[in-house]
């Protein structure tokens, strides 16, 4: 375990230049104080996890003090924002303070959220609030819990400084960590902005440390560009199996790597809802539960324009083609899972949609249904959630459908069916509910359900003594919190 000035930095995304990113020191937080740290994030850095504890962990990442080899600097790029182009985006209220490589040789970027004003903050003060602070932290550890590609987080800064939103909140920072902070947006600005040579080396920067095995392949830039397809088919099927909504897909949004990050106004479905809109300032629901399938392609089909300099057009339409099947494969596959199911069957996708079709008409919660239907054998476990429905006929009649293909699916105990499913079925999600009450308590200075609340969450499947509380369904009030972009 390392201590926080043990830590080696390789900082190669800066050795890129002036074109790319620009220098700017984090503005200082008054009064820093951890709010919660991730052991586990922490251990990506090789970090003792008792130096959280210290003052200069909240002086180090509060922006107080810096280490001599980390080089921060705020990245230029653009994006489609709800559909229409931007020009200039950037790291508005973030830093990338440096690359951090662990011993395992894994090179880490420090991102600082709410660092302060860059260039390219766009009339804004550059500062992230306490409230979207803790829930980019709980977000991003419990998407990683839940298996989903994500940015991690390392902490939470807490502060006295001011910052004024819809009133008056503390400012705060989190600390995110990734492989790389490139988006879509980074090729789409170079492309736009007619820069041949430095688009060319940003995609030989992505090419040659993230996806080197492509170097393999006759069409280097082609292969990566299908490999980049093939995470995000992955990572929106995973959004989808588990009712996560993201909320703001914009290109800039987009991880160059294909996992979750830039996290804003998200939730996790409570009832199913395949229309539910997360983010309240999205008037025409362009970003909706059922929409984040084919809006990861439109996207996708944004980078593909950008990517037309080394890519032939007939190429990159070939492989985004290859969205949709690699979607449904991955998305079908987990469905299956986590309906007990160990083989495939060629009506399974039918089974699946008469399931949603039934729950979206009767506000059945999405978590809860999957975690009771394995608490028991199928016959059983239906026979209970047979109340649910409003349908019953409509129940009776999936229920019938699906005892059977149970049946078919193998010879196994009633303890292997609960294993196996408890295995992929979460008892516990970062419900809006739950994170408000733990932003609630954080507010007026207690810090101690934001870290309950996340130590939970860090153990979705696996059930949690005196933690009941947190696998109940939301109270009315829970279910019509409105989240905005607003940090």
């Amino acid at each position: 375990m390392k201590a926080l000035d043990e830590l080696t930095f390789d900082n190669r995304f800066a050795r890129l230049g002036d074109a790319f990113s620009t220098h700017v020191l984090p503005e200082p937080l008054d009064e820093p104080r951890l709010v919660v740290a991730s052991k586990a994030a922490m251990a990506l850095l090789d970090l003792d996890p008792a130096v959280a504890e210290t003052p200069v962990f909240a002086e180090l990442f509060g922006g107080h003090k810096l280490w001599a080899e980390a080089e921060p600097r705020a990245m230029v790029y653009s994006g489609h924002q709800f559909g229409g182009y931007t020009p200039q985006l950037g790291d508005g209220r973030g830093l990338l303070l440096g690359e951090v490589y662990n011993e395992a040789g894994e090179h880490w970027d420090l991102h600082l959220k709410g660092a302060g004003m860059t260039p390219y903050s766009r009339m804004g003060d550059g500062r992230a609030v306490l409230r979207s602070s803790i829930r980019e932290f709980l977000a991003s550890e419990a998407l990683h819990a839940l298996g989903i590609p994500t940015s991690r987080a390392l902490c939470v800064i807490g502060s006295s400084t001011p910052v004024w939103r819809e009133k008056q909140e503390r400012g705060a920072m989190v600390l995110r960590l990734a492989h790389s902070h490139i988006r879509f947006g980074h090729f789409e600005y170079f492309y736009y902005t007619k820069k041949p040579e430095q688009q060319a080396e940003l995609a030989e920067h992505v090419l040659n440390l993230h996806y080197l095995e492509c170097r393999e392949q006759p069409e280097p830039y082609l292969a990566m560009f299908r490999e980049i397809v093939e995470r995000n088919a992955e990572m929106i099927a995973k959004w989808q199996a588990y009712g996560f909504c993201h909320g703001v897909m914009n290109t800039d949004n987009m991880s160059i790597l294909g996992i979750t990050f830039d996290f804003g106004p998200f939730a996790f479905l409570d009832d199913f809802d395949a229309h539910f809109i997360c983010n309240h300032s999205d008037h025409e629901g362009r970003y909706s539960f059922s929409n984040q399938v084919p809006i990861g392609q439109w996207n996708l089909s944004a980078l593909a324009q950008a990517l037309t300099p080394f890519i032939s057009v007939e190429a990159l339409k070939e492989a985004l083609g290859l969205y949709l099947p690699l979607y449904q494969a991955h998305y079908l596959d987990l469905m299956r899972r986590r309906l007990g199911l160990t083989t495939a069957e060629e009506d399974d996708q039918t089974l699946v949609e008469g399931l949603l079709k039934l729950m979206q008409n009767s506000g059945v919660d999405y978590t809860l249904f999957f975690r009771r239907l394995g608490d028991e054998s199928a016959t059983l476990a239906v026979a209970r959630l047979r109340d649910d429905f409003v349908d019953m006929a409509g129940f009776d009649a999936w229920a019938e459908r699906y005892k059977a293909r149970v049946a078919r699916d193998g010879d196994y105990t009633q303890e292997q069916r609960r294993e196996r499913m408890h295995a992929v079925n979460p008892l516990y999600i970062l419900r809006n509910y739950l994170a408000q009450n733990a932003i609630a308590a954080a507010e007026s200075g207690d810090y101690s359900e934001v870290r309950r609340l996340h130590d939970v969450l860090t153990r979705p499947f696996e059930e949690q003594a005196g933690m009941e509380q947190y696998a109940q369904r939301p109270p009315d009030w829970g279910k019509h919190l409105e989240i905005s972009c607003s940090s």
